[in-house]
């Protein structure tokens, strides 16, 4: 098969697809729990209280997880970019992008409902991830071997994340509390 040139839409378009799944995430994930919490708690009993607890989340943190995700789609679809596709990390990440469908398709079968992101999984994420690798291969670009452990990085990702963000929410709480309790910063003049 003759090498083509990639269109930028295949490797930048991993950053817009995201973008663009990741909006919707933004808008319906903080509070979901709370607003799915009865029919969740009658759906799956055996989960314990401190797991809901721990997954409810608010907008900041929402926002912050989505960002550091963010650094990593856009790195990956600049690498793309700059090899025309043939990178590995744009490769695998392009591959999560669309196995993560799966879980966000399971999640709303066990949950007995809308989770975030269920929208644009089946009309953003899986159309787009399939074009995309269609359209390497008809490049002729060859498939980036990827071991099947690989998939074990969504869930990875995705909790380094979420505890990224409640680490800088935190360490951001600390260093307000000591810079109102020390007055550091403080104009001794404007006191």
């Amino acid at each position: 098969m003759a090498t083509t040139r990639v269109p930028a839409a295949a490797t930048w378009g991993l950053l817009a697809a995201w973008a663009v799944h990741d909006l919707e995430e933004l808008v319906t994930a903080p509070g979901w729990v709370e607003r799915a919490g009865p029919r969740l708690r009658r759906r799956l009993p055996w989960v314990p209280e401190r797991v809901w607890d721990r997954v409810a989340t608010d907008r900041g943190h929402t926002a912050l997880a989505i960002g550091l995700v963010g650094v990593l789609i856009a790195a990956a679809a600049a690498d793309g970019a700059r090899t025309g596709g043939r990178s590995r990390l744009y490769q695998l990440v392009l591959a999560g992008f669309g196995a993560h469908a799966v879980p966000h398709v399971a999640s709303a079968v066990i949950t007995g409902g809308y989770p975030p992101g269920l929208l644009t999984t089946p009309t953003v994420v899986a159309p787009y991830a399939w074009w995309a690798r269609r359209t390497l291969r008809a490049a002729g670009v060859p498939a980036a071997e990827l071991p099947a452990a690989a998939l074990a990085l969504i869930p990875l990702v995705i909790g380094a994340a979420h505890g990224g963000a409640a680490g800088l929410r935190r360490l951001a709480a600390q260093s307000a509390r000591k810079y109102r309790t020390t007055g550091i910063g403080v104009n001794p003049a404007r006191s």
